[in-house]
């Protein structure tokens, strides 16, 4: 794992961004992301787990202000930190927003077949892309950058001569992420980028990616439902259950002392070396997030869950160094004392 930096690079206020559906002439909302408050630092890998269905892909392009008819934001801010100064993303308009996310912020989504053109070689997807957003290129000049890019990450830059099918998706989505990289983004997002690989594939892709980190010194924003995933690559982790941050802190504490009971099982969910006794995953299912539950939307699965936790949803306080987390178990005071 990397160093976290100082600075940050990126800040939400009380995120909230809804799916708006009309379902059979009866409005319905989906609350995907209902008040995400984030702050994301310089040269870190910030990871952001939990089950599916839990809003972390919403959260992603909110971020990275991709947002789209039905996917509304409903309120609060998201700013890109550039030297110092504090830029509200969703103040702009559409070309200076588009401009801004060339300049500052990349995205790698869910399959990289959904980035690449299956029609065209990948020399003339790298080209494209260049000749774009870097003027006075030409297809000679961006195809030595792409060679040489693709040099650097150790990747054979021979691939640029195939059709995406021909190659193996871990190659594909290691391309893939090569071509996010490529004009030195400060963040780079990545949506589940080791989903449907396999755990051997899975080990290049993590590695292309702490490598991208430290040679460009930005930061990763990562999400995956793969703890491990997360305990070889995050330096910290934000814990998310239907639409809301519970708990937050650098990954090795999280994986020492996980506070919130969601949390404990997704850890305990995971294999261990030598530990051959049944894995429990957390009870039942995750609520609709057109039907949340009142208070903690945890407690109908929660088997610590008291009056209060059906009555109201705990702030998020702070634990200690750094470690936040939003359960009545665990309420502490703002110096850090465990309750």
């Amino acid at each position: 794992m990397t160093g976290a930096g100082g600075g940050l690079v990126l800040r939400t206020e009380e995120l909230k961004t809804f799916y708006v559906l009309d379902a059979f002439g009866t409005e319905k909302i989906v609350k995907a992301v209902n008040g995400v408050d984030l702050e994301i630092r310089e040269n870190e890998v910030y990871g952001i787990a939990g089950e599916s269905g839990c809003g972390k892909t919403t959260l992603l392009k909110a971020l990275y202000s991709a947002i789209e008819p039905p996917l509304r934001r409903i309120g609060g801010k998201v700013f890109y930190v550039r030297d110092g100064e504090e830029i509200d993303v969703y103040s702009l308009g559409k070309e200076e927003k588009r401009r801004l996310r060339w300049e500052y912020v990349s995205y790698v989504p869910q399959g990289s077949m959904s980035v690449l053109n299956p029609v065209k070689r990948l020399k003339d997807s790298y080209g494209d892309f260049l000749e774009s957003h870097v003027a006075g290129k030409t297809r000679r000049g961006t195809l030595a950058i792409a060679r040489e890019h693709l040099h650097q990450l150790g990747l054979p830059p021979k691939v640029l001569s195939a059709y995406p099918h021909q190659l193996s998706g871990g190659m594909r989505q290691r391309v893939t992420i090569a071509l996010a990289a490529l004009l030195g983004p400060r963040i780079m997002i990545g949506d589940e980028p080791t989903t449907a690989l396999d755990v051997i594939v899975q080990r290049g892709v993590i590695q292309l990616l702490k490598s991208v980190q430290e040679t460009l010194k930005n930061t990763i924003v990562l999400v995956t439902h793969d703890m491990g995933v997360h305990a070889n690559v995050a330096d910290r982790i934000g814990i998310m259950y239907a639409g809301v941050m519970i708990e937050e802190a650098a990954v090795e504490r999280v994986f020492e002392k996980p506070l919130h009971p969601y949390t404990q099982y997704l850890i305990d969910s995971l294999p261990k070396f030598g530990d051959k006794s049944l894995k429990q995953s957390a009870p039942g299912s995750p609520p609709s997030l057109a039907e949340l539950p009142g208070g903690c939307p945890f407690h109908p699965r929660c088997p610590h869950a008291m009056d209060v936790c059906v009555q109201k949803m705990p702030d998020i306080v702070t634990i200690g160094e750094d470690h936040k987390v939003a359960c009545w178990l665990v309420e502490g005071d703002r110096d850090g004392r465990a309750a």
